[in-house]
């Protein structure tokens, strides 16, 4: 049985979780990073790397919709993420709802007395784990 991989996609970086083998917590895993938002190329050929090494079985995307519930250029942005990533990796991919999953990271890292200026390196690797994990807890 494969994993499931967790990704929380940015402007210029993607966050990405991994599931233990058992399917019952999310680990962070690697914060991807691009020169440009548009520059995909190389995210995605790491994305596919990483789900041929893991046997990904899933791919759990977080869907940032507004607070109020609406869609907005977030959401479109990443539904072409997803649609290029279909193209790459023949793997399901669900999205799931991550509002306020960058806050919470954000308050795990301050909780844990990471200092403001080195949580960049990690908060969207923490953001996908969180994402994943509801998705886990949630199944």
């Amino acid at each position: 049985m494969g994993r499931i991989l967790g990704l929380d996609y940015g402007t210029k970086t993607v966050g990405v979780a991994l599931s233990d083998p058992l399917l019952l917590t999310a680990q962070e895993f690697e914060t991807i990073t691009r020169e440009r938002a548009r520059a995909l190329r190389h995210t995605l050929v790491r994305i596919k790397e990483i789900c041929e090494e893991y046997d990904v079985e899933l791919i759990v995307l977080g869907y940032p919709r507004n607070m109020d519930d609406t869609e907005g250029f977030r959401c479109e942005d990443t539904l072409k993420f997803k649609g290029l990533l279909e193209k790459r990796v023949d793997i399901p991919i669900v999205l799931v709802d991550e509002r306020l999953t960058t806050v919470y990271a954000d308050e795990i890292l301050e909780e844990s007395g990471v200092a403001k200026k080195d949580r960049k390196k990690v908060i969207d690797q923490i953001a996908a784990a969180i994402i994943l994990q509801d998705y886990l807890d949630n199944k």
